[in-house]
């Protein structure tokens, strides 16, 4: 079984963050001393940094244990760094980066990374995807934006031309919504998460990105968060407005199955209409491991899905 949705953050990586904890205004908070301390970078979406996060060997024996046979690790989305100057991004982009070829180097036939990338400079984040990928990584992980960007405004074209000339995997996962009437009962990650990516998959649909970028193969985290059970909505939108439909070759529905989609959804029947409205081939096993709202063991979903995402023809 594969898992195409778990995170690592290796040794280098946690030594830079220490080396470099004033630049980026890192601490380490005790929340609870029967957990670990939380990781917070810039004051914001502090996580429990657990042994699972940072020991190699215990990560591996939780993934045996699972019966996962294949693990597709991404950086974890805290330390995407978007905020800060790009020449910071840059620098962990390469530390982390080259600590998860070192990883996948040394175990082949269990893992396989993507990069994180400067997306703050979209002209560095191609850079840092194709040596990324020359390197051996799969192509990357991003946020669904940076400083109110949508993915599709042409600040990031020169890191979607490249990841269509790689033919790069591009897993799009969200961080917590700042907006301030979700700040409680833990609905920035509750709703938040699932918010941020309908917001990215409904604008790189409706720009007519999945057309330009026909080699892209872009992953949704979370089951696409909200976006595909209001595929509806956008086809009604696509037929009474016609500036919705302006960059599109066909209705919103005829595009779901453009995506890939994970299954970190936690309820059997929400995975159920994804699979029949995707379809079997477009859907991967994913758990979120080792972060809290982990759906754990995976689900396991088609394994020809999983090959058509992770490899190209000839490999």
């Amino acid at each position: 079984m594969f898992d195409f949705h778990t995170h690592f953050i290796p040794e280098d990586v946690i030594n830079w963050i220490d080396d470099n904890k004033t630049a980026i205004n890192a601490t380490r908070i005790e929340k609870n001393p029967k957990k670990e301390k939380f990781l917070s970078i810039n004051e914001k979406w502090a996580f429990e940094l657990k042994q699972d996060f940072i020991n190699a060997d215990l990560y591996m024996k939780k993934q045996q244990e699972a019966a996962i046979s294949h693990s597709i690790i991404s950086p974890v989305p805290q330390l995407f760094l978007y905020d800060f100057d790009s020449d910071i991004t840059k620098e962990i982009a390469t530390v982390y980066n080259n600590a998860l070829v070192s990883w996948q180097r040394e175990n082949p036939e269990q893992l396989s990374g993507l990069a994180t990338v400067s997306l703050n400079h979209p002209e560095q984040a191609a850079k840092d995807l194709r040596d990324g990928m020359n390197k051996g990584l799969k192509g990357a992980i991003i946020g669904p934006g940076v400083h109110g960007k949508t993915l599709s405004d042409p600040f990031f074209t020169p890191f979607w031309e490249e990841a269509q000339h790689l033919k790069a995997i591009i897993f799009i996962h969200p961080l917590l919504s700042e907006d301030p009437r979700l700040h409680h009962h833990m609905m920035p990650n509750l709703v938040g998460v699932p918010w941020e990516t309908t917001i990215a998959a409904t604008d790189i649909l409706l720009s007519g990105m999945l057309d330009t970028y026909d080699q892209v193969k872009i992953l949704l985290a979370h089951g696409g968060g909200f976006f595909p059970y209001q595929i509806g909505r956008l086809n009604q939108g696509y037929h009474q407005w016609p500036h919705v439909a302006e960059n599109l070759r066909k209705e919103p529905s005829a595009y779901v199955s453009d995506f890939w989609y994970d299954t970190v959804l936690m309820h059997p029947e929400t995975h159920r209409y994804l699979n029949n409205t995707a379809g079997s081939d477009k859907l991967v096993s994913g758990s979120d491991f080792p972060f809290d709202l982990c759906s754990w063991p995976p689900l396991q979903t088609s394994e020809t899905a999983a090959h058509s995402l992770l490899y190209t023809e000839g490999t």
